[in-house]
Order: C-alpha cells, then sequence, then structure tokens
C-alpha cells in the first residue's frame, strides 16, 4: 500500500492518478480525511499496511511524522521538496522548512528521494481573476524566465520512485522543458484560450506590496530573495523528467492546452 499525502493538491491527485493507473494499491489522504499531519499520531490508522509514502514538507513536527512511518513498517519516503533546499541564502523561511523536512527524512533511516521542481506550471492559476477581468495580466519579476514544471511531471516521477528500485537516496531537479518570462506564458496561454493576452510587469515596490496583501512577511522575503536576488536558479533546464520517466517533459502550451477550460469558467 502506498499512502500520497495531499491527495487533493496539484502534484498530489496527480501521483494518485499515475499510481492508480499503474494498477498500485493506493491510500488517498487530503486536509478532510480526519488525520491531521501535524499531529503525527492521528496517522496511526492510515498507516495501517503501508509500506511507501509520497509526503508534502513543512509540517510542524516532520522528524515525529516519519518516526511514525518507520514505526509503521513504512520503507520508503518520497518527499516533494523544492529548489529552495539547495538556495545559496537557506536563512529564509521556505528554505527553512523545505531543510528540515529533508533533514528529518534523510534522518529517519528510512529509503528517500527528493524531488526538487522548480515552479509549477500550475501557478499560472492565479492569474485567472486577471484574465476573468479583461486581458491585461500584471506579476512581479516579469524580466525573470522560469523553467515551470507540469504537476503531472513530477507525479509521474514520484510514481516511479515509489513503485521502482534505484531511486533510493537521489535528489532530483526537475523541470520543464524551456525557461520563459511570465510575458512569454501570457502569450502562449493567449494563444491556447483564443485571445489577445498581454503582460505588464510591476516594479519591485508594487511587486512586494501586492504579494504583501496576502502572504506572510517573512515568504514575500523569501520569493524577493530566490527571484531578485537570484539565490536558487529556477532558469536552467533539467534533463530529469525524462530520464526517469522515459519521457520528455510537458511543454507550457501542452499544460495550457490541458486545462483550458478551466481559464474559461
Amino acid at each position: 500500500m502506498i499512502l500520497v499525502t495531499g491527495a487533493g493538491g496539484n502534484v498530489g491527485r496527480e501521483v494518485v492518478r499515475e499510481l492508480t493507473a499503474a494498477g498500485a494499491p493506493v491510500r488517498a489522504l487530503s486536509r478532510d480525511g480526519g488525520a491531521d499531519l501535524n499531529e503525527p499520531a492521528s496517522l496511526r490508522p492510515a498507516l495501517d499496511g503501508v509500506r511507501a509514502v509520497f509526503l508534502l514538507p513543512g509540517f510542524r513536527d516532520m522528524p515525529g511524522l516519519v518516526a511514525e512511518f518507520k514505526g509503521a513498517g513504512v520503507e520508503r519516503v518520497v518527499l516533494l521538496s523544492g529548489q529552495a533546499a539547495v538556495a545559496t541564502d537557506t536563512g529564509n523561511a521556505i528554505s527553512r522548512y523545505m531543510l528540515r523536512s529533508e533533514t528529518a527524512v534523510r534522518e529517519s533511516g528510512l529509503d528517500w528521494t527528493f524531488l526538487r521542481p522548480a515552479a509549477f506550471m500550475s501557478n499560472t492559476l492565479r492569474w485567472l481573476p486577471q484574465l476573468t477581468a479583461g486581458d491585461v495580466v500584471r506579476d512581479a519579476f516579469g524580466e525573470l524566465p522560469i523553467a515551470t514544471v507540469d504537476p503531472a511531471d513530477i507525479a509521474a516521477v514520484a510514481a516511479t520512485a515509489l513503485l521502482e528500485p534505484g531511486h533510493a537516496g537521489r535528489a532530483y531537479a526537475l523541470t520543464g522543458p524551456q525557461a520563459l518570462r511570465p510575458g512569454d506564458r501570457v502569450r502562449l496561454l493567449g494563444e491556447v484560450l483564443g485571445r489577445a493576452l498581454r503582460f505588464e510587469g510591476w516594479s519591485d515596490e508594487e511587486g512586494w506590496a501586492r504579494m504583501a496583501e496576502n502572504t506572510p512577511l517573512e515568504y514575500v522575503e523569501a520569493f524577493f530573495a530566490f527571484y531578485r536576488d537570484h539565490t536558487i536558479d529556477e532558469t536552467t533546464v533539467h534533463p530529469t523528467v525524462e530520464q526517469i520517466t522515459g519521457r520528455p517533459p510537458r511543454t507550457f502550451t501542452q499544460w495550457a492546452t490541458a486545462h483550458a477550460d478551466g481559464f474559461r469558467a
């Protein structure tokens, strides 16, 4: 049995789909499933018969969580981490919780695999309110190209690492096939939707103010460190998805085409 945490999220639901398609026994755990990942003991019923776990990072007691896994007989953990775990400045809030998560899993004595994706293509959905209101998208870091990755490709790598041998002790950097600026993604999305969309970049000052409206300050600081001070590299394209799955990662246009109805609703 494989336990998938965050099964209702962008990556988790794709992991469930991949494992189900492969005929693997899956137990999906979501926020409304009764267990609380911040309370490790509450997972004991969900861990019955589980031998592998797809795990999200950042819970309050990661060492206690993986100790519960080990005590229940889990043998393998595939952790969704991120490029923030290898940032040159590891003091910011996002890097801190990803590093703590990786450390807890690494020191658990379980077989582990870390997935370190670049930003998700699905983050584009945050533009939906602007696209509903008009044809102009405004956002921060407009000049920065990022090799965004389809969550379905992350899930395909996760499923392979959960089902096949040879991935223990490995950390995989995952990206899409091309680094694109926000304006490039807006243009490609417009082509898919049949709309003449336009991108306008915020200044750093406006970007900070806009992000601070609904994001904790320590996370705003972290994003500016990543994307303005370049403490992470999400521009470099990595071949890992194809190396692990045997097929190339999906392009942004393929992702946008698959999710076009979400932008038309």
